[in-house]
């Protein structure tokens, strides 16, 4: 009993690092109708800035702010000035764009900090004796914050989306893009915003997740692995739906956890093309995943 539960710890903190990325490509998706495939980019960018300013002395809290604004000011500038140019002409075209930004912040990231890897700092206790212990398996605390922060995260997005005058008129844009721009909507702004705020998130737990991230240090390679997890986990709730984020990552974390505790052969290595297999077969069966809306167009 005490393996499983372990195994289940472990599992969802691992689906809580999925479920923050995938809050971010939900964001986007729900206003753009696009995968950001650069997302992960985005988050390592910002984590490399978050390691810079702490290496000259900063509290790495502390070194977090300018990178969420960095990050924010990112995403809304890519929004802007390279993905409404191209999907006012071939929205196809746009998931192209995304592929660039994907290689050309990676590159921008080994250009300037280098190709070696970095000891990132870590944001959360992480001591040995720092865990509870539940049945005979132990909790630790960063875990549990972990969990704190993205329900936190998830219970903001929810007000936000359901009380506020922007998340209003963000939920107009993801239904209706051409009833929400006759009704006084400023869609552009709003689509500027909705990829800030998703690269603003990224920013914030990239700097959480790179330390929890095997193997745990800051690398070019640190967000590639939790980028196709948490695409698989957004596909599999639904590209359109903050609730399928969270279940999607959670059911996914925990999957995968117990496939490399019992079923070891996909386990390790296997685990990616395990993710994979899953978008495939969502694709397949229900492309709109589990809480995903079906859009109905008349003709």
């Amino acid at each position: 009993m005490d393996i499983l539960l372990s195994r289940v710890f472990a599992g969802a903190t691992s689906g809580s690092v999925y479920i923050l990325i995938a809050l971010c490509l939900v964001i986007v998706f729900r206003s753009s109708s696009t995968i950001n495939f650069a997302q992960g980019e985005f988050a390592l960018f910002t984590a490399y800035i978050t390691w810079w300013l702490t290496e000259r002395g900063l509290n790495p809290w502390v070194a977090i702010i300018p990178a969420i604004l960095i990050g924010f000011a990112m995403g809304a500038l890519a929004e802007r000035w390279l993905i409404r140019p191209v999907a006012r002409r071939d929205e196809t075209a746009v998931l192209i764009v995304a592929l660039a930004l994907f290689t050309g912040l990676n590159g921008l990231d080994g250009w300037i900090w280098g190709s070696d890897d970095k000891v990132f700092p870590r944001m959360l206790p992480s001591g040995e004796n720092d865990f509870v212990e539940i049945a005979g398996a132990r909790l630790y605390y960063d875990s549990m914050a972990i969990w704190a922060i993205t329900a936190a995260i998830v219970f903001g997005l929810y007000l936000f989306f359901t009380y506020t005058s922007m998340g209003l008129q963000m939920r107009a844009v993801a239904t209706n893009r051409q009833s929400a721009a006759l009704s006084g909507v400023r869609v552009g702004r709003v689509l500027t915003l909705s990829w800030g705020l998703s690269s603003a998130i990224s920013a914030f737990a990239g700097a959480l997740l790179i330390p929890m991230v095997p193997p745990g240090q800051l690398g070019l390679t640190g967000m590639f692995h939790v980028l196709i997890f948490a695409t698989a986990a957004a596909l599999l709730g639904g590209l359109d739906s903050v609730k399928g984020a969270v279940v999607g990552g959670l059911g996914l974390g925990i999957g995968l956890a117990l496939v490399n505790g019992y079923a070891t052969f996909l386990g390790g290595s296997m685990s990616l093309t395990v993710a994979l297999v899953v978008i495939v077969v969502i694709l397949l069966v229900r492309p709109t995943g589990l809480f995903g809306a079906r859009r109905l167009e008349r003709v």
